[in-house]
Formats: C-alpha cells, sequence, structure tokens
C-alpha cells in the first residue's frame, strides 16, 4: 500500500478525546496496510499560552528563547499521540524536530526548512510503526531548536511528505475543505471539491487560513498530492467516503475547473498601510525605502508608486498588521531622513479583498466587474494589486465583510461549479 502523510491541526489535537479519535483514524489507515506518518500541532490554545507566559516576562523577548519555547507545545501532542495510538494497539514512535532531523536556517520564530534527514523515519516505517513528528519545528546547523511561523505545521507536513515521497499528503482541520469564501461570512460558499495549485497558493497568500502559504509551495515546487479533510467527522468512516470528501489540490487544470471564472473570493484583516509622500523621483529609490525593510525581516505585500508633482513621487506598501510598528520604527530611523521625504502616512484599519481564478486568463472583464460591484456598495478603493489569476484591493476594513458578499454574489459563486 502507500505511504501517506497526516497532519492534524490545533483543534485536532483539542483534548485528549479529540486525540483519541485522531488515534482512531490513523489506526484505521495503518490496519488498511498503509504506512503512515502524523505531522501533528500543539493542543488548541497551547502555543498562544506559552507565548504569553513569555511576554509576562518581558515585552522584548529573544526569539532564540521564544523558540525554546513555542516548541514544547507540539512536543506534548507527538508524546500523547503516541500513546493513544499504543493503546488502540498500533506500535508508534514520536519524534521532535531536531531529532529527525527538520533541517532549518536561523531566522527564529520564522525558520525555512533546508533539508530533511528521514532515515530514522523509514527505519520505524519499514518496521511497521507509526512515525508521529512534531510540527512546526526544526533545527539549525548550530543545534538551536527552531520554530517555522505561525502555520508551520502545515508547512513540516508537506515537507516531510516530499523527503519521504509520500503518495498524498493529507490535511485534517476543522473545516471539511476549501470553500469559496468564508462561510462564516457568506453561509451561501460551496466546498469546493478540486482547486488548482496555483489557485490555492493566490488564496493561501490572499488571507484564506486553510493552509499556510508555504506548505502550499512546498506541494508545488515537490509536486505533492494534497488533500484538505475534516478530522471532526466519524473516525471510522470508510476510507472511500474519506477520500471523497474535502477538497483535493490538484496540479491538473480540468474542464471543470476551467468552467469558473472565479474559484473564490479571499480575504486577509492582518493589513496595515505606510505612505511616504514627497519622496525624490529618482532611480533607486525604491530599493532605499524597501532596503531597510526586508533588513528588518519585514515581510512587505502591496506596492504602489504614485508620479507626483515638482521631481517627486509618492510611495506606499502593505505590511502584517503584526509588524506595521516596527516597519514605521525603521521608516522614521532609516529612510525619511536619508531621502528627504516630506511626510510619513499610515492606516492599520485596512484589509485587502481578492477574486482568484485561473478562468480570468481566458475571459475578460473580471477587474471591471469587480470593481462597479464595489462602486455600487460605496466603497473605495485604495490600491490595486494584479497577477495572472487574481486582483486584490485594498479597502476600509469596515467595508470587508460587505465587499466580501457582494463579490461572491457578484460572481455567482453560490451557483457556480
Amino acid at each position: 500500500m502507500a505511504l501517506i502523510v497526516h497532519k492534524y491541526g490545533g483543534t485536532s489535537m483539542g483534548s485528549t478525546e479529540r486525540i483519541r479519535n485522531v488515534a482512531r483514524r490513523v489506526a484505521k489507515w495503518h490496519a488498511a496496510g498503509h504506512q503512515i506518518v502524523v505531522v501533528p500541532s500543539a493542543m488548541s490554545g497551547e502555543t498562544n499560552r506559552l507565548l504569553g507566559l513569555a511576554r509576562e516576562i518581558t515585552d522584548r523577548p529573544d526569539p532564540r528563547e521564544l523558540d525554546m519555547i513555542a516548541s514544547t507545545g507540539e512536543q506534548v501532542a507527538v508524546g500523547l499521540l503516541a500513546l493513544a495510538l499504543a493503546a488502540e494497539g498500533i506500535p508508534a514512535r514520536s519524534y521532535a524536530g531536531w531529532q529527525v532531523a527538520v533541517r532549518t536556517d536561523s531566522a527564529y520564530t520564522k525558520a525555512r526548512i533546508e533539508g530533511i534527514d528521514h532515515k530514522r523515519v523509514t527505519r520505524d516505517l519499514d518496521a511497521g510503526k507509526v512515525v508521529v513528528i512534531t510540527g512546526f519545528q526544526g533545527v539549525d546547523d548550530e543545534g538551536h531548536i527552531t520554530t517555522l511561523g505561525r502555520g508551520g505545521s502545515d508547512t513540516s507536513a508537506v515537507a516531510i511528505a516530499a523527503a519521504l515521497k509520500a503518495a498524498e499528503c493529507l490535511i485534517y482541520t476543522d473545516v471539511d475543505g476549501v470553500y469559496t469564501t468564508d462561510p462564516r461570512i457568506v453561509p451561501e460558499a460551496r466546498r469546493l471539491k478540486v482547486v488548482s495549485f496555483e489557485e490555492m497558493l493566490e488564496m493561501a497568500s490572499l488571507g484564506s487560513k486553510i493552509l499556510q502559504i508555504r506548505s502550499v509551495e512546498f506541494a508545488g515546487k515537490y509536486r505533492v498530492p494534497t488533500r484538505v479533510l475534516s478530522s471532526l467527522t466519524d473516525p471510522l468512516m470508510p476510507l472511500d467516503e474519506e477520500m471523497r470528501s474535502g477538497t483535493l489540490i490538484t496540479f491538473e487544470e480540468d474542464e471543470h475547473m476551467e468552467q469558473a471564472v472565479i474559484s473564490g473570493i479571499a480575504f486577509n484583516r492582518d493589513e496595515a498601510k505606510i505612505t511616504i509622500l514627497g519622496v525624490p523621483d529618482r532611480p533607486g529609490i525604491a530599493y532605499q525605502i524597501l532596503g531597510p525593510i526586508a533588513d528588518a525581516n519585514i515581510d512587505v505585500d502591496m506596492i504602489i508608486q504614485n508620479q507626483a508633482v515638482g521631481g517627486t513621487t509618492d510611495f506606499s506598501f502593505t505590511v502584517h498588521r503584526s509588524e506595521f510598528k516596527k516597519a514605521l520604527e525603521v521608516i522614521d530611523a532609516e529612510v525619511k531622513g536619508k531621502i528627504g521625504a516630506r511626510e510619513i502616512g499610515s492606516d492599520e484599519k485596512v484589509c485587502k479583498v481578492s477574486a482568484v481564478g485561473i478562468g480570468m486568463r481566458s475571459h475578460v472583464g473580471i477587474a471591471s466587474l469587480m470593481f462597479r460591484t464595489l462602486s455600487e456598495e460605496g466603497i473605495n478603493i485604495q490600491m490595486i494589486s494584479t497577477s495572472e489569476i487574481k486582483i486584490s484591493v485594498i479597502i476600509d476594513d469596515k467595508y470587508m465583510e460587505l465587499a466580501v458578499r457582494a463579490l461572491h454574489k457578484a460572481f455567482d459563486l453560490e451557483h457556480a461549479g
């Protein structure tokens, strides 16, 4: 049979009873003859609790020590799951990321995976064991524990699946697949049976919380078939029925996928905008602004530069809201005086709303319909960004839900597919 990687999120691991259900589901797959590697997250709320303790000690904690603290949540989870599997009569062995080892760089709290030494795991699988590996964490060249950032367990699971050449990576979560948008905002949202990796990558980067963006990047780079399913279903449901549920993320663009011009409406509340006014309009100015931002390890999202008067330009970009104050400090300390900007403006009450779909490649009028819909709702667009399969806009945060509902209806997503 096949080698399958299972990943379970914090909600799926949220109590000892849910951990027992995970063990029952894994035992079912193992009994069917599959080799199984499980990558669980920490129990729901545990990472926040641990990081909260650190911030009770200091408001500027050392990132290396944060990783040391945060990594313990997953270590508890794998130990509990290995015990639960043993109680089901399944031989299991748990490992921390550094024991495998999952090799990363040294960018604490947001490390990137550089390689995985899977010999130990392969030996255990060949011996008939289920292997349980901590998600979210690894080890750098100096032997320091690192973490991959929020949602990093998804990345761990797909990276391990790629290293082991697994037949499929199953991402079990508290929802039953990828939807056209968040059903909590649009009750008519539909579950997609199939979505392309390109679309999933865009959705993840644009605010969809189903999968962490780096996990989708890994899946695309190493062509790991990936499926999103619910862990809250009956763990003993037949395998063939379970495999028909959820959403398959595929490399193939079949005829059914081509029927949908737009596959989903994504949104992200965690945006903040910084505008630098009266910037000298000369070559290299963008680098002089964004270079120090990059050096501070701050990710920039959307960027717009406008031609102004008198040989100056206005430069706007967005960052994650959690890095907003840090970005302003960098601009004030290292950019404003050096480039001679007239003024710094900022707004941390903005959001990003995006329409995503591979059908954009062969259909015209998508942007026109999107902009008209927002205009009819009285929603002003502050920034626009496009790619071959997506259109994103920055708008006032208070209009986010209205925009999502209006666009979902305008593109008829409740009836498509």
